[in-house]
This record gives structure tokens, sequence and C-alpha cells, in this order.
């Protein structure tokens, strides 16, 4: 039996919602599975993604092989750094502290780094927001236009009756 971790689509249509599923590959694609490991919403921004590293990890050391999106998702949330280092340690080329220590190396820099993009595209959208302007001026030249319009109006009736004598 093949097992896949693959995404399991919920969510209404155009919003979608994915489950992170170990499953038998012969299933469907939101058939039955055999573990949940996390979730991933895609249409937050950035996407949020919640993974469960350790039964990943788990799953990854028993043969499941993820998807193109899963392994991308994994990649991204660190899962197989650590089970590249944990390859290594079983090969003995280091120890498992020193695997640990680059792994908590590697997540602060990827999560300040991932905190400035996320910074960054708060900052671009702030900037993109239209703003917008009261139109006072426009209103005040019709106010003043409005009274002189009935100066002339007045004049023009008072000029008619003195043309008709």
């Amino acid at each position: 039996m093949a097992v896949k971790m693959r995404l399991q689509r919920h969510g209404s249509k155009k919003r979608p919602f994915y489950f992170i599923v170990v499953a038998d590959s012969r299933s469907p694609r939101d058939g039955k599975f055999i573990q949940k490991l996390g979730s991933y919403n895609p249409l937050t921004v950035p996407a949020s993604i919640q993974v469960d590293r350790q039964k990943a990890l788990e799953w990854l050391h028993k043969g499941a092989q993820p998807t193109d999106t899963v392994r991308r998702i994994l990649s991204f949330k660190g899962v197989l750094y650590l089970k590249h280092l944990l390859r290594g340690v079983s090969l003995g080329l280091f120890d498992e502290a020193a695997a640990m220590e680059k792994f908590t190396k590697w997540s602060s820099d990827h999560d300040s780094e991932f905190a400035k993009r996320q910074e960054t595209h708060k900052k671009a959208k702030v900037a993109a927001r239209p703003v917008f302007v009261k139109k006072a001026e426009p209103v005040k030249a019709a106010t003043e236009a409005a009274p002189e319009a009935e100066a002339s109006a007045n004049e023009d009736a008072a000029v008619q009756p003195e043309a008709g004598e």
C-alpha cells in the first residue's frame, strides 16, 4: 500500500481550505484518510499553515511520499530540513545536540525573515490604499455662485419692468 501526504480540500466554492492528511494513494482526494497532520489556508495573506512537525516527520520516516504542494509546505515549515539533519545524525556525521542547534538557528532565522516579509507586505498594502479627499471646495463654490446668480436674476427682473413701461 503506497501512502501519500496530500491536501484534502474543504471550504465552499472559490473559498478553498485544505487539511494536510496522510492517505492511501488509491483513496479519493476528499475521501478516507489515515491521519490529519495540519491545515493550510491559501486565502489569508500570507497563507496560514499549521503542521504537527513530529507527526509529519514520523510519516516521512515511515516512507510516506508528499505531493509537490505538501513538499513545499513541509520545506517551508522545516520538516524536511529536520529530516535531513536527523539523517546526518544516523550516519554519524554529528550528534543530535548539534542537529537541534542547527535546526533552532535555522528556525529563528526563518521566523525573522518571515516576519520581515509580512511587515513589508503590510506597508505595501497601506501605501496602496486609496486616499479619500473631502470635496469641500466645489461645495463652497456652488454656494458662493448661488447668491451671485440670485443677485443677477433680481437685476434682470428689475430691468424688465422698466423696459415694459
